[in-house]
Parts: C-alpha cells; sequence; structure tokens
C-alpha cells in the first residue's frame, strides 16, 4: 500500500493491437476520463448505488430524519438535472470513441485482409508454377522411358 492509504490501480500492459494503442495507450486524458465515467454509469453499480441515495434520500426527507428537501423534492431533482447535463456530453463523447475504435477496427482487418489476399495469391501463383514443373517433369520421364523401353526391345530376325 502507498503512503496515502489507498493501493494504486494495477497499469495495463501497452496495447499490441494498433486500434488499442490508438483508443487507449495514446488518448487523451479527457477521452479516458469519458470513458471510465461512461463505463461506471454504464454498470449494476452505478444503478444500484443512485437507487440505494434517491431511496435514502427520499425516506430522509419524509419521515423528517433530515429536512433539507422536502417533498416535492427540488433539490433532487436538480441534482438529476444537474447528473443529466453532464452525463448527456460524456456519454456522446463514448458514444463517438466507439464508432472510431469501429471504424478504426474495420480499417485494420480491411488492411490484415489484403495483406492475407496478397499472401493467397502469392502462395497459388507459386503453386501453378510447381505443377508446371511436375507436368514438364512427367513429361521428360515419360519420354526418357520411352527411349529406354524402345532400346530394350530385342532385334527381330
Amino acid at each position: 500500500m502507498s503512503q496515502e492509504g489507498h493501493r494504486p490501480q494495477p497499469r495495463r500492459p501497452p496495447s499490441r493491437h494498433p486500434v488499442n494503442k490508438a483508443m487507449y495507450d495514446e488518448a487523451p486524458m479527457g477521452a479516458r476520463i469519458a470513458d471510465v465515467v461512461t463505463n461506471f454509469m454504464g454498470s449494476w453499480r452505478f444503478i444500484i448505488l443512485q437507487t440505494v441515495i434517491v431511496i435514502v434520500w427520499i425516506s430522509g426527507n419524509i419521515y423528517l430524519l433530515f429536512h433539507y428537501d422536502p417533498y416535492p423534492f427540488i433539490l433532487l431533482n436538480l441534482a438529476f438535472s444537474t447528473q443529466a447535463a453532464y452525463a448527456a456530453p460524456l456519454i456522446l463523447l463514448a458514444g463517438n470513441r466507439s464508432a472510431q475504435r469501429d471504424r478504426l477496427t474495420l480499417e485494420h482487418a480491411a488492411k490484415e485482409a489484403d495483406v492475407e489476399e496478397q499472401q493467397n495469391v502469392d502462395l497459388l501463383r507459386g503453386n501453378r508454377e510447381i505443377l508446371e514443373h511436375v507436368q514438364a517433369l512427367e513429361e521428360r520421364i515419360l519420354q526418357l522411358e520411352q527411349r529406354i523401353v524402345s532400346g530394350l526391345k530385342p532385334p527381330t530376325s
């Protein structure tokens, strides 16, 4: 543990895939923060936490355990509005990053497919050349066999 009393986050190893390098390793700080926030806001942990906070907030104000936001819970509505005002742009930013990641992944896959296609063409050309050499060798063997057989025939008297 560090001196402040909390564990340091384990550092991710550098990405090997070029799309992951571009989208995660080389991403600006704001984009990484947006990813973390939207990942949290789209999780069950966030839904449960927010539900518990709302239940405590409403029941605490109804049963007068604390009385800083009485019914109709204007402060709670303001908190939700503020949360939505910040969440919407973050969600749009994360959606744009997701679309960009998908586009980069498709471009990378297409480039890899082009390389593989060229390799397949080269292999087929090589196979064709080998088959042509084999056919030429077979023809030459047949010619030599015919010469040998014709040289072995007994003379006719």
